[in-house]
This record gives C-alpha cells, structure tokens and sequence, in this order.
C-alpha cells in the first residue's frame, strides 16, 4: 500500500483547500466545498475566502448572507460554522445527537430535572412569531417554567442544540458589528431540516464521508470524526468503502481518499498562505503533522491566527490599526520574510478595504 508522509499530505490538503494556487471558485462554491467555515470570530470567514479565491470581494460573502444563502450556526464540533444553507437543511438533524450531548457533558448538574422536549417546545413558541430572539430573550421567556433554573445552561440548549437556529444578521457581515441574535433555521430559509435517516441507511454520515474526503484528504477515519464531531460514522464509511482508495500515513494509519482526487508532487511550491482564527485546514484533522508541528499544536485550538509559509503553520499574526504584525515561530530566511512581507500588504489592503499596507514582522 502507498505511504504518504507528512509533506505528501500537505500538498494534498492544500490542493484541495484552495491553498496550493487561488481558486477561481465562487464565494458561495468555496463555502459548500470546505463544508462550511469556522466562524466563531463573525470576521474570520473573509479572510479564509481571500487566501483561497482568486480576487475574492468581501461584499460578495455579505450579500450571501444577507441573501440567506449562507447561514451562521453552530455545528461542527457544536462550533459556530458558515454554512451553505442546503447543506444546513440536509444535515442539521444528522447533528442532533452530538449537539445535545455536548451540551448536556457540561451541564449535566444544571439541567437536571429539565424535561428537554417541554424546553424545546417552549422555546418554539417564542419564536414563532418569525423575530430574532438574542440568547437572553429567549431565557427570559421560559425560564418561569424552571424556577431557579441555571440561565446559560437553558440558553445554551436552546440555541446550540434543541432547535435549529441561525444567527441573523447584522451579525457577520463585512466590517459590521452585531450581537447574536438567532431565528429559526425554518422560517429563515423557508424550508424545515430534512429528518434524519428516513431510511435507515445513514445517508446524511455517507455524504460527510465523500465531502470531507474531497476537501480535506486523504484522510483517517479518526480525521474525520475529529472534523465534523458526530458519531456512527464508522457505518457510513463501511457503506462506501467500495468507491474509495486508500493509503498509509508514516506511522502505518490508513488514510482513506476518493479515486483521482488531487495528489500533487510533494516538491510542488507552496506560496505563503495567511489563514484566520481556528481555521479548519487546522482544526480539520485528529492528527495534523501534515500541518502543523506538534510543539505548535495549541495555537490552533488557542484562536490564534497563522501564516503557512513551505505549507506549513510558521507564524501568527494579528491585525491593529490597519497594520498586519507576523510574529514568526522560527527565524525566516530572507526570501522567506520578504514573501511574507508582500502577503502581508496585500493582506493588510484587503482588511483596510485598500486604506493600508502597513506590515511588522517581528524578529
């Protein structure tokens, strides 16, 4: 069986991420293919679009939202993900369970004694009347039920886990800032969340598989379940065993991939790439020394903002000012710092809407 080691696997997952070479991809196409962007920080997705997309404009991603095409929740990992809005209507049910028991891992003590469906129902019948509710709102009016109740733990069940909801915009959009306010995913997009395996046959956990395999592999069966959080995918992948390939990593795991997906050259020059806070071409994987190196492992869960230079996370950066300050992790040769510095003041534009390209590198 083919080995693939850790710098194979990177030109491979950059290829796919649109982090090889620009992609001439749409805004709304890039969204659907990477399955959605972390999105904790409402400003991080437009700059993992512009690493990726060939002249990416920032009102492009706005107009998607504000058009409903796109949609802020939370998902992945119960993280607040963008999302195409199909691809939220297909899978939200599939996420049911992991969502729930997340919530509830840390609040079991809080809401015990809480009946989850009365709680869902309630909750239902203040949005009912179609207007974004903030958190605290929506606490505020069933909490009577609960006497006593632990507020965050309500409020985290409602809107992370019992009912599907979007955050509304203002909220996300370019340059602009806005508490969370959430409305229900079925009265924004006018359509109810597809039901959860009417089949039997999984076929939500079988798309997960092709679609993390098409932006993110290869991969291991571990990658996968570290990316999306959800269980019962061991199924789903035995169901579509048949149409993958499979590879081994260095250490003997076997990496699961689909036919002719991109594997370039592991020489193939990587160009300097700034990605956002806990950008998933990170986060995306249970084991990312194809990435990252192992000493550096907690920026990417610590929101830390990275600069990939040969591929790989070599510094972070921050944005003040309209000035992009890089803080290396390992002194950069010449040719290095000046590919960086150039990055950076195109970086340092797009965040200014043209205003600056003032740039640090520290060190």
């Amino acid at each position: 069986m083919t080995v693939l080691d850790d710098r194979a696997l990177n030109r491979a997952s950059l290829a796919r991420q649109g982090l090889l070479e620009p992609s001439d991809r749409s805004a709304l196409d890039m969204v659907s293919h990477l399955c959605g962007l972390q999105a904790q920080e409402p400003q991080e997705p437009f700059v993992g679009l512009w690493s990726r997309l060939r002249g990416f404009e920032a009102p492009a991603l706005s107009d998607l939202l504000a058009g409903r095409r796109v949609v802020r929740l939370p998902l992945m990992r119960r993280t607040i993900h963008l999302m195409v809005a199909e691809d939220v209507l297909a899978w939200r049910s599939r996420f049911d369970t992991m969502l729930r028991q997340k919530v509830t891992g840390v609040y079991r003590r809080e809401l015990d004694g809480v009946d989850l469906d009365e709680l869902e129902a309630a909750g239902r019948a203040v949005l009912a009347d179609g207007e974004p509710r903030t958190t605290a709102e929506l606490v505020d009016a069933v909490i009577d039920r609960w006497p006593g109740g632990h507020r965050r733990a309500l409020g985290e069940m409602l809107v992370s886990a019992l009912i599907p909801l979007v955050q509304t915009p203002p909220r996300g959009l370019w340059r602009t800032k806005g508490g969370v306010r959430v409305a229900l995913l079925s009265d924004w997009t006018g359509r109810e969340p597809a039901p959860h395996d009417p089949d039997g046959t999984d076929p939500v956990g079988r798309e997960l598989v092709r679609r993390y395999l098409a932006a993110y592999g290869p991969a291991t069966s571990s990658d996968l379940r570290a990316w999306c959080g959800v269980a019962g995918l061991p199924a789903a992948v035995a169901a579509v065993r048949d149409e993958l390939v499979s590879f081994r990593d260095a250490n003997g795991r076997e990496l699961l991939d689909l036919p002719g997906a991109p594997l370039p050259d592991p020489d193939t020059t990587a160009p300097v790439r700034f990605l956002p806070a806990f950008d998933n071409a990170v986060l995306g994987y249970q084991y990312r020394g194809r990435i990252i190196d192992d000493e550096h492992r907690g920026l990417s869960v610590a929101g830390e903002r990275v600069v990939l230079v040969d591929g790989r996370v070599t510094a972070t950066w921050t944005s003040r000012d309209d000035t992009v300050s890089v803080a290396p992790l390992r002194p950069l040769t010449a040719a290095e710092r000046d590919a960086v510095a150039e990055q950076a003041e195109e970086l340092s534009a797009f965040l200014s809407d043209g205003g600056s390209r003032r740039v640090r590198i520290d060190g």
